[in-house]
Parts: C-alpha cells; sequence; structure tokens
C-alpha cells in the first residue's frame, strides 16, 4: 500500500506505467470553462494568454485534477491558416466559412509558421507560463488537430466526404499538407513546455466513418505524424467510438486512447490490452444534470471498470468540459474519485 502522496505527474506516468499509483489519476479537461470561472465572455477570456495561464491554474488547485489543459478551441487551427471562429456566449466556440472554396485553391495553401502565427502564440504562451508556474509536478496537455480532421474544418464536411470517397488523391493533397503543420504544431507545443500532446481525430472514428477506410487513410496519417511527434501522445476521438479500430490505433504509436461514453470502459481496456492506457469516459452532456448521487455513481463505476491494475485516467468523454455543467458537479467527481480511487482496491 502507498503510504505518501504523489504528485500529478508521479501518479500519471505510474499509471501509464501500468502499476497502481496512490490513486485514480483524473483530468479535467477544462477550456471555456475558464471563461465561466473568470466571469467573462469566452471570446474576451481567449484574447488574453496572461489570463487562461492563471485560470488554468487557479481550476487546477480548486478541483485538485491531475494536469494543465492550455488548449484553447479547435478552430484555432483553422484561423491560423486564415480562416475565422464563431463565439457563443455559453458553448465551445465554432470554426466560420471553410478557406477552401475551391478545391483548386489546395494547390496554393501555405502552411501557417507556428512560431510568428499570433493565433497559436497565444497557446505557446500559455502554455510557458504555465510551466514556468509548476515545474515538472503537474503533466500540461497540448492539443493538435489531426490532419484529417483539419481537413474538414478547411473543407467543409461535405465536400470533405465528397473528397474521401470520390478524389482521394486531391484529399490526400491537403492532409500531406496538413500532416507537415500537425507535426510542427506539436513539437512547438512540447518546445513550450507541454509534457504529452492531444491528438484529436475525431472524424476517424468508428462513429463516422468505416473502419476499412480509416484503415486506408486516417490509420496511416496518425502513424506519419506520432513517429515525428517528440513526446507521448494520446489519441482522441472527441466522442467517437473507437473499439472496431483499436488494434489499428494502437499501431500508430498512441501511449493513451481517449474513448467515448458510448462505449463500455471495461470492454475499451480489455481491447487495449496493455498496448494504450485508457483515458475516459463520463459524459460531460448527462453531467450538465448530474447530482452529487449521480456523480458518485458514474466515478465509482468507471474506476470499477478499468482501474485495476493501472493503465487508466478518469476524464470526461469528448475532451473538453462543457460550459454549462454546474461547479458543484466538478468538485463532486473531485471529492469521489479522491475518495473512492485510492489503491488498492
Amino acid at each position: 500500500m502507498i503510504d505518501e502522496e504523489m504528485t500529478p505527474m508521479e501518479r500519471v506516468l505510474t499509471t501509464l506505467s501500468y502499476n497502481e499509483p496512490d490513486r485514480v489519476p483524473f483530468f479535467l479537461l477544462l477550456t471555456t470553462y475558464g471563461a465561466k470561472e473568470c466571469d467573462m465572455p469566452i471570446v474576451e477570456y481567449f484574447s488574453k494568454p496572461e489570463l487562461v495561464a492563471k485560470t488554468q491554474i487557479r481550476m487546477q488547485q480548486k478541483y485538485g485534477h491531475d494536469c494543465y489543459y492550455p488548449f484553447y478551441y479547435a478552430s484555432l487551427e483553422l484561423e491560423a491558416w486564415g480562416g475565422d471562429t464563431i463565439f457563443y456566449p455559453d458553448a465551445a466556440p465554432n470554426c466560420g466559412r471553410p478557406i477552401v472554396q475551391d478545391v483548386e485553391d489546395i494547390a496554393s495553401l501555405e502552411e501557417p509558421d507556428v512560431y510568428t502565427s499570433s493565433h497559436l502564440q497565444k497557446v505557446l504562451k500559455t502554455t510557458e507560463m504555465i510551466r514556468s508556474h509548476a515545474g515538472q509536478e503537474i503533466p500540461i496537455i497540448g492539443v493538435v488537430m489531426s490532419p484529417s480532421s483539419l481537413s474538414v474544418m478547411q473543407l467543409g464536411l461535405e465536400r470533405y466526404f465528397d473528397l474521401l470517397y470520390e478524389q482521394t488523391d486531391i484529399l490526400q493533397e491537403l492532409i500531406s499538407i496538413n500532416e507537415n503543420f500537425c507535426v510542427h504544431w506539436a513539437n512547438a507545443q512540447i518546445e513550450s513546455g507541454a509534457t504529452a500532446i492531444c491528438y484529436f481525430d475525431p472524424i476517424s472514428s468508428s462513429t463516422m466513418i468505416p473502419p476499412q477506410i480509416y484503415r486506408e487513410t486516417g490509420f496511416k496519417t496518425a502513424k506519419r505524424c506520432i513517429s515525428g511527434i517528440k513526446g507521448p501522445v494520446a489519441t482522441h476521438m472527441a466522442s467517437g467510438r473507437c473499439i472496431p479500430i483499436i488494434d489499428e490505433i494502437a499501431k500508430t504509436g498512441t501511449s493513451v486512447l481517449c474513448t467515448s461514453g458510448l462505449e463500455d470502459l471495461e470492454e475499451v481496456k480489455k481491447a487495449c490490452n496493455g498496448n494504450m492506457s485508457v483515458l475516459g469516459n463520463l459524459n460531460g452532456i448527462e453531467m450538465r444534470n448530474w447530482t452529487d448521487q449521480e456523480a458518485r455513481i458514474q466515478v465509482d463505476e468507471a474506476i470499477k471498470k478499468a482501474a485495476i491494475g493501472g493503465g487508466f485516467i478518469l476524464s470526461d468523454n469528448h475532451g473538453e468540459i462543457p460550459h454549462t455543467v454546474p461547479s458543484d458537479v466538478l468538485m463532486s467527481i473531485s471529492r469521489y474519485v479522491k475518495k473512492l480511487g485510492q489503491y488498492p482496491r
């Protein structure tokens, strides 16, 4: 039995080594929630890297979770390519009009410089400030969109699927450009202090495309990108199903698989078979209406299904906590994972 309390970094590294730490680690992936914490509009909150960094630090101290999450929002990457973002009062920002209006425009696209883009610099500055505060005691999770998922934002979903099934050579031209950007952007975050990178790939999930199409497209892309990233990588399907393609995901080189609330944690962990650790899979949408007792039930069920033997981090199933989840629910999750997640079980 472990007598001394571990640091978050020690706790996470222990479970990723398939050993049991002092308790189950948990990640609260808080993005727009920082604006709620500061009682300000989301668009204003994300305009100030210093504020995002300070709020990440304050929220970690408040809820006691085991990571920092300097990720802003997915369409920030699109902004770096010349696109824009639509902001909402109480929900995650979304991408605006696709920047590729004609497939012939793909040949003229130029990869943005991750070190000079004013949009990306906000994230790098936030990461640097958090690392300066945290040292090596708490993991910092950077984020990149997979080249396929970035392509969806650049093209629009309908045109993406048209190219995926009818003009794969043209789509691959765009994805190849995005692969270079993905690797450069991931490594810039690692240089700025990120401990690991979360590779968001929802368009490759079995919810979005057939497994065979993933094997021919997203799998090969992920394998190339992850091999070029200079740090550990977690693959996240952002609520999409992954069980049908787990064997292929494991072969991409990823260390962690972030699974959907639509899939059973016990089944996912068994399918990972020690090749990947599991992160998940509390339902963030349902979380908005949880009582304290419901939070206890959900935390306890997840821990019972996946925590034994290590290789498990409790988190939500989408990669961000909705803005509308009550703070009391997050406090309940924190309290119960610390109470019910003690090892040995």
